[in-house]
């Protein structure tokens, strides 16, 4: 009887052992499939902000296709491009302004530097209207609120511009800098008259983290930052 008893009891510790590794193995099939989706949702991640870079410059395909406001990398171009996408720069530490390449606007493309990232294109006039467009660049993204010691010059035709965000004090702009920054979002704004037909704008936009800002402290360590440019006509004549 004794001998009975004890089989049954061996056959419920069994039943019970194997329920638990039943149960033990679908909560590490779950954490599997979980930590699966964890990795591809990082490795999209990754791979949608390589693919469209750290700076992106825009045109709307109607303006493009109806009247022929296109974006290029070099002036004599072969082919129209409502989208262009600047390289990154992994790892970007501070520098000065005063730091950068003289002739940073006389290349065309990305051309990065250790801790800078610079990119010229051109909108060009391909239709045969005389235009005006407005051109806004945006802060897509920012981590870190690495914004604070961020600058960003754009040369149009030459012409430079140096863009920061206001003083944290809220005391106006830094000193090396020529305008503030439009909005939190916003970084500026400008309006094109009379661009012809056949007309080529040329712009460069280099993007720094300025070692002289108050701000520029170990605390933007790991900070990111993505910006948009869009053109957009708004009369044709």
């Amino acid at each position: 009887m004794d001998e009975k008893i004890r089989d049954v009891l061996e056959l419920r510790r069994t039943a019970k052992e194997v329920k638990r590794h039943v149960v033990i193995m679908r909560i590490m099939s779950l954490l599997l499939v979980i930590l699966i989706a964890i990795v591809a949702v990082a490795y999209a991640f990754s791979y949608f902000y390589d693919k469209y870079g750290s700076f992106t410059v825009k045109i709307s395909k109607y303006d493009m296709l109806q009247q022929g406001l296109c974006l290029s990398e070099t002036p004599d171009y072969d082919r129209a491009n409502a989208q262009l996408n600047a390289d990154i720069v992994y790892d970007m530490t501070n520098i000065s302004g005063e730091d950068l390449p003289a002739n940073i606007d006389n290349i065309n493309g990305s051309h990065n530097g250790d801790s800078y990232i610079a990119y010229t294109f051109y909108l060009i006039n391909s239709g045969d209207d005389t235009l005006t467009y407005t051109g806004r660049m945006t802060i897509e993204n920012v981590t870190n609120h690495v914004d604070e010691a961020i600058r960003i010059a754009l040369y149009v035709n030459g012409e430079k511009t140096v863009y920061g965000k206001t003083k944290s004090s809220g005391a106006g702009k830094e000193s090396d800098c020529d305008k503030e920054f439009k909005s939190s979002t916003i970084v500026m704004t400008n309006k094109r008259t009379k661009f012809e037909s056949k007309a080529k704008d040329k712009y460069t936009v280099v993007i720094w983290l300025e070692g002289n800002d108050p701000d520029c402290t170990d605390e933007l360590i790991g900070g990111t930052l993505k910006l948009g440019m869009d053109f957009k006509i708004t009369e044709s004549t």
